[in-house]
Protein backbone atom coordinates (compact mmCIF):
# COMPACT_ATOMS: atom_id res chain seq x y z
CA UNK A 1 0.00 0.00 0.00
CA UNK A 2 1.27 3.43 -0.89
CA UNK A 3 2.00 5.82 1.96
CA UNK A 4 1.05 9.33 0.71
CA UNK A 5 2.58 10.96 3.77
CA UNK A 6 6.03 9.52 3.09
CA UNK A 7 8.45 12.41 2.28
CA UNK A 8 9.94 10.97 -0.89
CA UNK A 9 12.74 13.58 -1.28
CA UNK A 10 14.38 12.40 1.95
CA UNK A 11 14.85 8.83 0.77
CA UNK A 12 18.34 7.74 -0.18
CA UNK A 13 17.34 4.50 -1.87
CA UNK A 14 15.66 3.74 -5.19
CA UNK A 15 13.14 6.37 -6.19
CA UNK A 16 14.64 9.22 -4.19
CA UNK A 17 15.31 12.58 -5.83
CA UNK A 18 19.15 13.02 -5.99
CA UNK A 19 18.93 16.77 -6.48
CA UNK A 20 16.99 17.21 -3.23
CA UNK A 21 19.06 14.83 -1.14
CA UNK A 22 20.95 16.87 1.54
CA UNK A 23 24.08 14.76 1.04
CA UNK A 24 24.01 15.44 -2.70
CA UNK A 25 23.44 19.16 -2.14
CA UNK A 26 26.45 19.25 0.20
CA UNK A 27 28.60 17.35 -2.29
CA UNK A 28 27.55 19.71 -5.09
CA UNK A 29 28.35 22.75 -2.93
CA UNK A 30 31.77 21.36 -1.96
CA UNK A 31 32.58 20.59 -5.58
CA UNK A 32 31.59 24.11 -6.62
CA UNK A 33 33.65 25.61 -3.80
CA UNK A 34 36.74 23.63 -4.78
CA UNK A 35 36.31 24.68 -8.40
CA UNK A 36 35.87 28.32 -7.33
CA UNK A 37 38.95 28.32 -5.08
CA UNK A 38 41.02 26.54 -7.73
CA UNK A 39 40.15 29.25 -10.25
CA UNK A 40 41.27 31.90 -7.74
CA UNK A 41 44.59 30.16 -7.11
CA UNK A 42 45.09 29.74 -10.86
CA UNK A 43 44.51 33.46 -11.47
CA UNK A 44 46.79 34.39 -8.58
CA UNK A 45 49.62 32.01 -9.59
CA UNK A 46 49.38 33.09 -13.24
CA UNK A 47 49.53 36.75 -12.21
CA UNK A 48 52.61 36.17 -10.04
CA UNK A 49 54.27 34.22 -12.87
CA UNK A 50 53.48 36.97 -15.38
CA UNK A 51 54.88 39.64 -13.04
CA UNK A 52 58.05 37.62 -12.52
CA UNK A 53 58.62 37.17 -16.24
CA UNK A 54 58.01 40.86 -16.95
CA UNK A 55 60.34 41.91 -14.10
CA UNK A 56 63.14 39.62 -15.26
CA UNK A 57 62.86 40.58 -18.94
CA UNK A 58 62.59 44.31 -18.18
CA UNK A 59 65.61 44.25 -15.86
CA UNK A 60 67.71 42.11 -18.22
CA UNK A 61 66.95 44.25 -21.25
CA UNK A 62 68.64 47.30 -19.77
CA UNK A 63 65.49 49.37 -20.25
CA UNK A 64 64.74 49.29 -16.53
CA UNK A 65 68.07 50.91 -15.62
CA UNK A 66 67.39 53.74 -18.07
CA UNK A 67 63.78 54.27 -16.99
CA UNK A 68 64.49 54.19 -13.25
CA UNK A 69 67.00 56.99 -13.72
CA UNK A 70 64.19 59.29 -14.89
CA UNK A 71 60.98 60.63 -13.28
CA UNK A 72 59.13 57.82 -15.08
CA UNK A 73 60.12 55.60 -12.16
CA UNK A 74 57.33 57.22 -10.14
CA UNK A 75 54.78 56.34 -12.81
CA UNK A 76 55.96 52.72 -12.79
CA UNK A 77 55.89 52.60 -9.00
CA UNK A 78 52.36 54.03 -8.71
CA UNK A 79 50.76 52.31 -11.72
CA UNK A 80 49.87 49.09 -9.81
CA UNK A 81 48.05 51.14 -7.17
CA UNK A 82 46.04 52.84 -9.92
CA UNK A 83 44.89 49.47 -11.29
CA UNK A 84 43.93 48.23 -7.81
CA UNK A 85 41.83 51.35 -7.17
CA UNK A 86 40.19 51.11 -10.60
CA UNK A 87 39.22 47.48 -10.02
CA UNK A 88 37.81 48.13 -6.54
CA UNK A 89 35.84 51.27 -7.35
CA UNK A 90 34.65 50.09 -10.76
CA UNK A 91 33.83 46.52 -9.77
CA UNK A 92 30.04 46.83 -9.96
CA UNK A 93 30.04 48.77 -13.23
CA UNK A 94 32.62 46.73 -15.13
CA UNK A 95 32.07 43.41 -16.87
CA UNK A 96 33.91 40.27 -15.82
CA UNK A 97 36.09 40.41 -18.94
CA UNK A 98 37.11 43.99 -18.12
CA UNK A 99 38.03 43.04 -14.54
CA UNK A 100 40.13 40.16 -15.87
CA UNK A 101 41.89 42.47 -18.35
CA UNK A 102 42.68 44.94 -15.57
CA UNK A 103 44.07 42.12 -13.45
CA UNK A 104 46.48 41.08 -16.20
CA UNK A 105 47.43 44.70 -16.81
CA UNK A 106 48.03 45.09 -13.08
CA UNK A 107 50.28 42.02 -13.11
CA UNK A 108 52.35 43.52 -15.94
CA UNK A 109 52.59 46.88 -14.15
CA UNK A 110 53.64 45.16 -10.94
CA UNK A 111 56.29 43.25 -12.87
CA UNK A 112 57.73 46.50 -14.20
CA UNK A 113 57.78 47.90 -10.67
CA UNK A 114 59.39 44.78 -9.19
CA UNK A 115 62.19 44.80 -11.76
CA UNK A 116 64.10 47.20 -9.50
CA UNK A 117 64.84 44.37 -7.04
CA UNK A 118 67.29 42.87 -9.55
CA UNK A 119 69.49 45.95 -9.15
CA UNK A 120 69.49 45.69 -5.35
CA UNK A 121 69.59 41.95 -4.56
CA UNK A 122 71.46 39.00 -6.03
CA UNK A 123 69.63 36.55 -8.27
CA UNK A 124 70.10 33.50 -5.99
CA UNK A 125 68.75 35.37 -2.95
CA UNK A 126 65.72 36.53 -4.94
CA UNK A 127 65.03 32.96 -6.07
CA UNK A 128 65.48 31.42 -2.62
CA UNK A 129 63.28 34.09 -1.00
CA UNK A 130 60.61 33.54 -3.65
CA UNK A 131 60.44 29.80 -3.02
CA UNK A 132 60.46 30.34 0.76
CA UNK A 133 57.54 32.77 0.34
CA UNK A 134 55.68 30.31 -1.89
CA UNK A 135 56.04 27.53 0.70
CA UNK A 136 54.93 29.81 3.54
CA UNK A 137 52.02 31.17 1.51
CA UNK A 138 50.79 27.66 0.66
CA UNK A 139 50.85 26.61 4.31
CA UNK A 140 49.17 29.77 5.59
CA UNK A 141 46.49 29.66 2.89
CA UNK A 142 45.79 26.02 3.76
CA UNK A 143 45.35 27.04 7.40
CA UNK A 144 42.90 29.76 6.40
CA UNK A 145 40.96 27.32 4.21
CA UNK A 146 40.67 24.51 6.74
CA UNK A 147 40.45 26.24 10.14
CA UNK A 148 37.08 26.36 11.90
CA UNK A 149 38.13 29.41 13.92
CA UNK A 150 36.63 32.72 12.81
CA UNK A 151 39.51 34.97 11.76
CA UNK A 152 37.46 38.11 11.11
CA UNK A 153 38.52 39.83 14.35
CA UNK A 154 42.13 38.85 13.71
CA UNK A 155 41.85 40.24 10.18
CA UNK A 156 40.55 43.60 11.39
CA UNK A 157 43.55 43.86 13.71
CA UNK A 158 45.92 43.04 10.82
CA UNK A 159 44.33 45.62 8.52
CA UNK A 160 44.89 48.23 11.20
CA UNK A 161 48.48 46.99 11.30
CA UNK A 162 48.84 47.65 7.55
CA UNK A 163 47.93 51.32 8.08
CA UNK A 164 50.43 51.54 10.90
CA UNK A 165 53.03 49.91 8.69
CA UNK A 166 52.42 52.48 5.95
CA UNK A 167 52.82 55.31 8.46
CA UNK A 168 56.09 53.81 9.71
CA UNK A 169 57.36 53.47 6.13
CA UNK A 170 56.63 57.14 5.42
CA UNK A 171 58.43 58.16 8.61
CA UNK A 172 61.40 55.99 7.67
CA UNK A 173 61.54 57.64 4.24
CA UNK A 174 61.73 61.10 5.84
CA UNK A 175 64.04 60.15 8.71
CA UNK A 176 65.86 56.96 7.64
CA UNK A 177 66.70 54.56 10.45
CA UNK A 178 68.26 51.13 10.03
CA UNK A 179 66.55 49.83 13.18
CA UNK A 180 63.14 51.11 12.09
CA UNK A 181 63.68 49.65 8.63
CA UNK A 182 64.42 46.23 10.13
CA UNK A 183 61.32 46.44 12.34
CA UNK A 184 59.17 47.42 9.35
CA UNK A 185 60.39 44.43 7.33
CA UNK A 186 59.78 42.00 10.20
CA UNK A 187 56.31 43.38 10.94
CA UNK A 188 55.50 43.39 7.23
CA UNK A 189 56.24 39.68 6.93
CA UNK A 190 54.13 38.86 10.01
CA UNK A 191 51.20 41.08 9.00
CA UNK A 192 50.90 39.76 5.45
CA UNK A 193 51.43 36.19 6.61
CA UNK A 194 48.42 36.63 8.86
CA UNK A 195 46.45 38.32 6.09
CA UNK A 196 47.09 35.34 3.82
CA UNK A 197 45.18 33.05 6.21
CA UNK A 198 42.49 35.69 6.86
CA UNK A 199 41.91 36.51 3.18
CA UNK A 200 41.71 32.82 2.27
CA UNK A 201 38.97 32.26 4.85
CA UNK A 202 37.17 35.44 3.77
CA UNK A 203 37.28 34.44 0.10
CA UNK A 204 36.06 30.93 0.93
CA UNK A 205 33.14 32.38 2.91
CA UNK A 206 32.22 34.68 0.04
CA UNK A 207 31.43 31.71 -2.20
CA UNK A 208 28.06 31.05 -0.57
CA UNK A 209 26.91 34.53 -1.61
CA UNK A 210 28.21 34.52 -5.20
CA UNK A 211 27.71 30.87 -6.19
CA UNK A 212 25.61 30.61 -9.31
CA UNK A 213 25.50 34.38 -9.89
CA UNK A 214 27.03 36.55 -12.60
CA UNK A 215 29.21 38.14 -9.91
CA UNK A 216 31.10 34.90 -9.24
CA UNK A 217 33.61 35.56 -12.03
CA UNK A 218 34.39 39.03 -10.70
CA UNK A 219 34.65 37.72 -7.14
CA UNK A 220 37.18 35.10 -8.26
CA UNK A 221 39.41 37.73 -9.89
CA UNK A 222 39.19 40.05 -6.88
CA UNK A 223 39.98 37.14 -4.58
CA UNK A 224 43.04 36.38 -6.69
CA UNK A 225 44.06 40.04 -6.44
CA UNK A 226 43.87 39.95 -2.64
CA UNK A 227 46.00 36.81 -2.41
CA UNK A 228 48.43 38.18 -5.00
CA UNK A 229 48.97 41.31 -2.90
CA UNK A 230 49.49 39.21 0.23
CA UNK A 231 52.08 37.07 -1.56
CA UNK A 232 53.99 39.95 -3.16
CA UNK A 233 54.11 42.01 0.02
CA UNK A 234 55.26 39.03 2.07
CA UNK A 235 57.93 38.33 -0.56
CA UNK A 236 59.27 41.90 -0.70
CA UNK A 237 59.41 42.29 3.10
CA UNK A 238 61.08 38.90 3.46
CA UNK A 239 63.57 39.86 0.75
CA UNK A 240 64.46 42.99 2.72
CA UNK A 241 65.17 40.76 5.72
CA UNK A 242 67.01 37.88 4.10
CA UNK A 243 68.13 39.08 0.66
CA UNK A 244 71.83 39.42 -0.19
CA UNK A 245 72.49 42.91 -1.51
CA UNK A 246 74.74 43.51 -4.48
Amino acid sequence: MANWNDPQPTRTGFGASPSLNPANRTATYDMGLRRYMLSIYNYMASGVLLSGIVALVFASSGAAAAVFATPLRWLIALAPLGFVLAMNFGLNRMSTSTIKSLFWAFSVAMGLSLSSIFFVYTGPSIASTFFATAAGFAGLSLVGYTTKKDLSGFGSFLIMGVWGLLAAMIINMIWPSQGLGLAISLLGVLIFAGLTAYDTQRIKGMYQYVAGTDFAGKAAVMGALSLYLDFINMFTFLLQLLGDRR
